[in-house]
């Protein structure tokens, strides 16, 4: 049974009434009460812009690391005004900083750029702030059930000491929508499908939806989910025929798909289909990988989660969480010698959210130099989501988003999961 032929979804819905709706889901109205009008904000959230003013901070004392080009400048002076990167390097090349302006010491420790969780679910205000204080400044989406992400990323223009700058993905493109058929009037028509939402009409409809309600990019899955014991992992749930519709129809805005995956078949379904990044791809294989640096696909492994899964107390999920990590680890290893470009993520959920410094310890457990596994959460996580002329960096025109740990982070990489201080568009908040 298809969807009933009626036009796509309808502009009724205002901007403003939106992010006012997921706001309330999310803990985040009051927040959002008096803010500036909805339509040009948005306009500016898809841009990576901030829509005021951020704060002024001058970082000054510490080792400054580059993660774009390994340099590590001594005495450094990082130099915030209005949340942006003004200067940043050596006292002496610096000179004098502003008078006025307040100043975190830094000295015996090092100076980090603010790190990018590429997969996480921001669902309400409180884990928002958790993520930031736990060092990811900047984010994307691994979609969420009634658009709190829309409402977590206006909450990350206004007040960015709450929330990191935040790519939002919707909900997610999957063939039971369960309640979020409830996420969206425009949505409602799919309730009358015996089969779910797997024809050509259904997909569509999903992420126009998602695109009109403001998402940045596009979520959906090939494989059945690996954190339910009741479902299995290698099971597909979409073919390449419907992956390529849904990728088609994010492009006609130009947007991309983040997509859910495990088995080979799959992965590969996914990749040949266009998708941006592939998420989890346990057991993706050397041809896909191939493929993947032929097309510049991005592969965020999501250690932390399946590495959470060993812990369980399920014993299915334990039992699969020891099966899938070792075979995960070989994958990205595999990936980085190829050149496929790597991105870290949590894909932190359920109210824990995370720290993504686990994350990049794993990818160096996985044989990524400690270098190379800090690039996949800076520079890497970046440019994946669009924002490598903003975040990844502490460089001139970057966002003023700074880690603060208290060691040298190539030698140990455990430091970036406990910073000593966070700051967020210039504004210092207080580590978890």
């Amino acid at each position: 049974m298809c969807v009933e032929n009626t036009p796509p979804p309808s502009g009724r819905l205002t901007r403003r009434g939106v992010l006012a709706g997921a706001a309330a889901l999310a803990g985040t109205s009051a927040v959002l009460a008096g803010t500036a009008p909805a339509a040009s904000a948005s306009s500016g959230a898809r841009r990576g812009e901030a829509p005021g003013r951020g704060g002024d901070l001058v970082v000054e004392g510490g080792r400054l690391l580059d993660p774009a080009t390994g340099e590590v400048t001594e005495d450094a002076v990082v130099v915030i005004a209005g949340g942006v990167v003004r200067a940043a390097g050596s006292r002496g090349r610096v000179g004098r900083a502003p008078g006025g302006v307040p100043v975190l010491r830094a000295h015996g420790q090092w100076i980090l750029p603010g790190l990018v969780d590429a997969h996480i679910h921001l669902n309400t205000a409180a884990e928002a702030r958790d993520a930031v204080r736990k060092g990811a400044t900047s984010a994307r989406s691994g979609s969420t059930n009634f658009y709190q992400d829309i409402a977590v990323r206006e909450l990350a223009r206004q007040a960015p000491e709450r929330a990191p700058r935040l790519r939002a993905a919707g909900v997610f493109v999957t063939p039971d929508l369960g309640d979020t058929i409830l996420a969206d009037p425009d949505l409602a028509p799919l309730a009358r499908l015996r089969d779910g939402v797997r024809s050509a009409e259904a997909l569509r409809r999903v992420v126009e939806v998602n695109l009109v309600r403001g998402a940045d990019a596009i979520k959906t899955r090939v494989n059945e989910r690996a954190g339910l014991p009741e479902q299995d992992p290698l099971v597909q749930v979409y073919d390449h025929e419907q992956l390529s519709t849904i990728v088609a129809a994010a492009r006609r805005r130009g947007k991309g798909v983040l997509c859910h995956s495990y088995s080979e078949k799959g992965c590969h379904d996914a990749v040949t289909a266009g998708i941006r990044s592939l998420e989890h791809g346990a057991f993706v294989g050397e041809r896909t990988l191939h493929e993947m640096r032929r097309r510049g696909t991005y592969f965020t492994p999501t250690l932390t989660a399946i590495a959470g899964l060993a812990e369980s107390s399920d014993p299915v999920l334990a039992e699969r969480g020891r099966t899938y990590l070792p075979v995960l680890k070989r994958a990205v290893l595999a990936a980085h010698e190829l050149g496929v470009p790597l991105a870290a993520g949590t894909d932190s959920s359920g109210g824990t959210v995370d720290p993504i410094g686990r994350e990049v310890e794993l990818m160096h457990a996985a044989g990524l130099s400690a270098l190379d596994a800090i690039r996949t959460a800076t520079t890497g996580a970046a440019k994946l989501l669009g924002l490598d002329g903003t975040a990844g960096r502490l460089a001139r025109g970057f966002a003023g988003d700074v880690l603060v740990v208290d060691g040298d982070p190539l030698a140990d990489l455990g430091v970036l999961s406990r910073p000593s201080r966070v700051v967020r568009a210039g504004f210092a908040v207080p580590a978890a």
